[in-house]
């Protein structure tokens, strides 16, 4: 046995066929690790002695031969692999491409285009909370006591920049009186339903969606609207400032007084921290939105559930292609698994969300006709 380091040694100086002299003590020198290199000479005695064997060091002809035979057993490995692990498939290239064209042409990253929304309403004095929930109903009070309870902890602070570079801003009132949930509720009325219909265009390219009967795709669109508008506002998240940077329009997480770890109290704010904290691929991202998407349970209407279910399934598959094929091991051995993990709590959250909302609009309707549409929200 040798450590590496004698071992090039005594193959270089066979080799060069050197003829070595100790300048010291003619060839009783001290070898240890410290003083290896003060004497070729007495390290060559010493491998020697050692039972190194000048004629086992293989010839430059009989290296390269050896190389040649690793090199041929990797790429025989290689091959025999199960698919999925050498690569993409020509289908699951396609899938992505398709994908990543959708995301391109219905995800305005700059929201340039969201224009014309309303601005959250400086609420006060009297004009607090609206007339509509001052109801002495026993019923609506429980349930504005609820909402407060829920949204107490988060609150979210907006600053608009103006194409002529004025800056407008918005915070929240520093009570816990909930006010500023309502004032907030006609801006978040426009910025989703922006969110929505740029959704609802991306899945319309999908040519696999498209194949859907019309029952099936509203549907699914109806059961992961707020999923794909999460995975998409994840995407503009800085977790570092806790901030979503949505172009001329920056929403900031105001500092609750139980500090960070009181904000991950909020399923919503914990799933933008977690997923934000993978550090994912645009690639990753648009094949969420299509696991997500593509997602026959808990979808009520849903008709051909077994073609949907193979279509989530061969998205998913893709994805973990994609993660073994692009992402080194063992580092992300598990990115496949933590990811979709995430998409069954965001399967979680959409349901507390759409009750949440429609609690909300119980008490004071906000929403628009297309939020209206999606989550089945009907008059009366």
């Amino acid at each position: 046995m040798t450590c590496e380091g004698c071992k090039g040694f005594f193959r270089r100086t066979v080799k060069r066929n050197a003829r070595l002299r100790c300048p010291f003590w003619k060839g009783t020198c001290e070898i240890t690790r410290k003083t290896r290199r003060q004497c070729q000479a007495c390290r060559l005695r010493k491998c020697l002695e050692s039972g190194m064997k000048k004629e086992m060091i293989m010839s430059d002809a009989a290296v390269e031969q050896r190389r040649a035979l690793i090199d041929r057993k990797k790429k025989e490995r290689i091959e025999t692999q199960p698919p999925g692990v050498k690569g993409l498939t020509e289908e699951q290239q396609t899938m992505i491409r398709e994908l990543m064209d959708a995301q391109m042409k219905t995800f305005d990253t700059t929201f340039s285009h969201f224009k014309n929304f309303r601005l959250p309403e400086m609420l006060s004095g009297v004009q607090e909370i609206p007339e509509s929930l001052q109801s002495s109903l026993a019923e609506k009070a429980a349930k504005l006591r609820q909402i407060r309870g829920d949204l107490g902890l988060v609150k979210v602070s907006l600053q608009v920049r103006g194409e002529d570079g004025s800056i407008w801003n918005y915070k929240p009132p520093a009570d816990n009186s909930g006010k500023e949930i309502f004032s907030m509720l006609p801006h978040i009325a426009d910025m989703s339903t922006y969110m929505f219909q740029g959704i609802i265009n991306f899945a319309k390219v999908i040519s696999h969606f498209r194949d859907l009967p019309i029952e099936d795709q509203i549907s699914l669109l109806k059961g992961a609207t707020f999923e794909l508008c999460q995975l998409r506002f994840n995407t503009m998240f800085n977790a570092e400032t806790g901030t979503w940077e949505c172009g001329r329009l920056s929403y900031c997480l105001e500092d609750p007084t139980g500090g960070f770890q009181q904000l991950l109290l909020d399923p919503v704010l914990k799933f933008h921290y977690m997923l934000k904290r993978l550090q994912l691929h645009e690639e990753e991202y648009v094949l969420m939105q299509a696991i997500s998407l593509f997602s026959p349970a808990d979808r009520p209407g849903v008709v051909q559930r077994g073609v949907v279910d193979q279509l989530q399934e061969r998205f998913a598959m893709a994805l973990k292609a994609y993660i073994d094929y692009r992402r080194p091991q063992p580092a992300h051995r598990f990115l496949f698994l933590k990811i979709m993990a995430i998409l069954t709590e965001l399967r979680s959250i959409n349901a507390y969300h759409t009750q949440r909302l429609l609690c909300i609009q119980d008490l004071h309707p906000f929403a628009t006709p297309l939020m209206c549409e999606l989550f089945s929200i009907t008059d009366g």
